[in-house]
């Protein structure tokens, strides 16, 4: 990819990635690999009527422009702004729309996809095909390079990339695998063995009969009873005890933080420490002591025995923290829900699987790959270990589970799926094909010609088209071509799905005749997804607490979304929630998106994450990703409204857009761009005297650190030691806040002076 970009001036490379946390680790890595590399940069476009000639022009030397992109970021970056983009699935799909319709795609040079076999996910999958089609279409030495751990049929996705693949089986620190049943443990490295053990059923299991390794001593405790518990506890101590980092897989959340507090029990006490550690691991309570959202009271309990949980629960800050500080040494026990294995990248000596099932389900071989590949650090160890601790009950799935092939990746564009319908409809908008001749061409460029007929795959295109005609997304002209319309044009531009489209287009229509402007909630409302997997739980006694108390806007809206406030008297004292029929499925959406509306309206109004998570009974990582999201959806919202003519109501869209970033009221969205200063700690800056960002950048950065104390979570009780830790903390935090405000101001000026 480097070599690419600076070999190649004009061109730019994108990497692809499925997670904003990963995103997030690359532009960092990828930034420090760049931090002293040039490449040479042209110092006028091609064909510019100036341009110098190219023997007088003197070669000039510019840095390499790492760029993320990632869905509710403020940034505004545009294809001109990188060489490199670091983006998430949907955001290089539109990235590579934009460049499409802008003609500017010629200047790509390379694309790089992460872990390809996310092509079978049920959810996003489609996108991946869809890029991946695209640029294949796109024949104009591009280079299309696609990677994963995880692939069963590498041959048939070269095949349909036109591609070259390489396998290799090649680890940089090998990786020792296990299995242990009733504390026995038993080598699966070599697959003959791993089978004879495995395929033992729990009646005809019999130890003796296979080769075992070693085992682990039984405890006399009544909380170690359980033999698969006194394992776990065993195999991490260990570890601990020999100086190694161990990451332990859980089912569950509360599954992690109970298996994290056993652990904590048997872990040294400070006295047994290095004082290097105990200093470190204060400075780790002090630094998430001084984040907006608080701290953890168990995670209180538990970073000073060196030990965390890390699940979605958790705010990003804190498993940013988490990560970092065991990357470091500081932390050696992480317990953890399966997302940690499909993140960030963070390897540790052992890896250690709390049963075979992460949730209810049986984890998958794929699952399994990525949690054991977290086994053996580069440059660190010399071997890794991977543990899997199961019942004997559960001996028959984890037999089958050893031998078991990863799944093949297949088409999302299949019609159960769904996913042909966006695919033309973004190939029509960004003019890639438009004739039913270059149509069908297009769809041999993708996965799905591997799984259908060509006659049953003609009539799916015919049919397919002949749906976006009558759904308006698309028009045909008289010479079947087809161009879009302008619904079709804001579906595309706003990332929606074609069904999301029409959806969004029916409901703002509708609330365009009767849109309740005296308030806030029916706005907020509108930021929230379509998909259900974007929206928490809902708690219906929390649920109609919160609708008594709806003034009479709110209960317009309440009323004009189609929510029947005797159902949810209902359903709080328990009665059931169907979701069979297709208009059961709609009313259960209307009514999660209208409880996630009201957590955003507390946002919005200054409640800070920890506070609105207590008040309805949410994870306080699960507020923060609930805000982040709806600040995605609501840009995509705001282009489709800009897209559809409707200006007016994307200019009150884009201003509650604003307050959603930034948790707070109007007043406030001024010194709520300074880095740190959101919700709360926004409003007390506001109280205490400090009402702009020129105010906050003239200010020494020791005037403020009252001010933060008083933003505090809540008063802490600190002894002498870690409140001096504390305090560092909250002077690094002011130090970083007023060079944001500087900076800022200094832009501001600049502007003005332009003006």
């Amino acid at each position: 990819m480097l070599k690419r970009v600076i070999e190649n001036p004009g061109k730019k490379a994108i990497l692809v990635l499925p997670y904003v946390a990963l995103v997030q680790e690359k532009l960092r890595w990828l930034r420090s690999a760049v931090e002293n590399v040039q490449k040479k940069v042209d110092q006028q476009p091609e064909g510019s009527r100036h341009a110098i000639p190219p023997r007088q022009r003197a070669d000039r030397y510019g840095p390499i422009r790492v760029v993320a992109f990632i869905g509710g970021s403020r940034a505004r970056a545009t294809w001109a702004d990188f060489d490199i983009a670091v983006c998430t699935i949907e955001k290089a799909n539109s990235l590579i729309n934009s460049a499409m319709q802008e003609c500017v795609i010629d200047q790509l040079g390379v694309v790089v996809m992460d872990e390809m076999h996310m092509i079978n996910d049920e959810h996003r999958g489609y996108m991946l095909e869809l890029i991946s089609s695209k640029l294949r279409c796109f024949n104009q030495g591009l280079q299309i390079i696609g990677m994963s751990a995880t692939l069963s049929n590498s041959e048939q996705l070269a095949e349909w990339l036109c591609a070259t693949y390489y396998e290799s089986s090649y680890r940089p620190v090998p990786v020792d695998e296990f299995v242990v049943c009733d504390n026995h443990v038993y080598q699966t490295s070599r697959p003959k063995v791993a089978v004879q053990i495995a395929g033992q059923t729990t009646e005809d299991f019999k130890p003796g009969l296979t080769q075992r390794c070693r085992t682990i001593e039984r405890s006399h405790l009544d909380a170690l009873s359980n033999p698969l518990v006194n394992s776990v506890l065993a195999l991490t101590m260990e570890t601990v005890e020999a100086g190694y980092g161990v990451i332990v897989f859980c089912g569950s959340r509360k599954g992690c933080e109970t298996t994290a507090s056993l652990i904590s029990e048997a872990m040294p006490q400070d006295h047994a420490l290095p004082s290097k550690t105990v200093i470190a691991r204060r400075d780790i309570l002090a630094e998430l002591r001084s984040s907006g959202t608080g701290l953890d009271s168990s995670l209180q309990t538990l970073l000073p025995k060196g030990v965390a949980f890390h699940h979605a629960g958790l705010t990003t800050e804190e498993r940013g923290i988490i990560a970092d500080s065991f990357d470091r040494g500081f932390i050696k026990v992480i317990v953890a829900t399966c997302s940690l294995a499909t993140g960030i990248n963070l390897p540790a000596r052992r890896v250690i699987l709390h049963g075979v099932k992460m949730g209810r389900e049986v984890i998958g071989p794929a699952m399994l790959r990525q949690m054991r590949g977290r086994a053996g650090r580069k440059g660190k160890d010399e071997v890794g270990e991977s543990y899997l601790c199961c019942h004997k009950s559960d001996l028959d799935e984890v037999s089958r589970l050893l031998v078991a092939d990863c799944p093949l990746v297949t088409s999302s564009l299949t019609p159960e799926k769904r996913g042909l319908k966006r695919a033309l409809l973004e190939i029509i908008f960004t003019q890639l094909a438009t004739s039913i001749d270059a149509i069908c061409d297009y769809v041999q460029h993708t996965l799905l010609r591997y799984s259908m007929n060509p006659e049953a795959l003609d009539g799916f295109i015919q049919s397919t088209l002949k749906s976006l005609v009558e759904s308006s997304l698309v028009t045909v002209d008289g010479n079947h071509c087809y161009h879009m319309s302008r619904l079709g044009n804001a579906t595309v531009a706003a990332s929606l799905t074609p069904e999301d489209g029409l959806f969004i287009h029916n409901e703002i229509e509708r609330a365009l005749r009767a849109f309740v402007m005296d308030g806030e909630l029916h706005v907020f409302y509108m930021f929230t997804p379509m998909q259900d997997t974007n929206l928490g739980d809902v708690n219906w006694q929390i649920f109609a607490k919160e609708m008594d108390r709806l003034d009479e806007s709110d209960l317009r809206v309440l009323d004009f979304v189609g929510i029947n406030p005797m159902a949810v008297v209902r359903l709080s004292r328990g009665a059931p929630f169907r979701e069979n029929t297709s208009e059961e499925i709609n009313a259960g959406r209307v009514y999660r998106r209208f409880y996630a509306a009201l957590q955003l309206r507390d946002l919005c109004n200054e409640v800070p994450v920890h506070a609105v998570a207590r008040k309805y009974e949410s994870p306080r990582g699960a507020v923060q990703m609930l805000a982040q999201t709806c600040q995605g959806f609501a840009a995509g919202i705001i282009k489709f409204c800009e897209r559809m003519g409707w200006a007016m109501l994307a200019a009150v869209l884009t201003h509650m857009s604003d307050r959603l970033r930034a948790g707070a009221k109007a007043d406030l969205l001024d010194l709520a761009q300074v880095t740190f200063i959101k919700s709360r700690t926004a409003r007390i800056f506001w109280e205490n005297g400090v009402k702009n960002v020129r105010t906050l950048a003239e200010m020494d950065p020791d005037k403020i650190l009252p001010i933060l104390m008083l933003a505090q979570p809540k008063k802490l009780r600190m002894g002498r030691e870690d409140d001096q830790h504390f305090q560092e903390k909250l002077k690094s935090k002011a130090d970083m806040i007023v060079r944001s405000a500087r900076r800022l101001w200094d832009q501001q000026s600049r502007f003005e002076l332009e003006d």
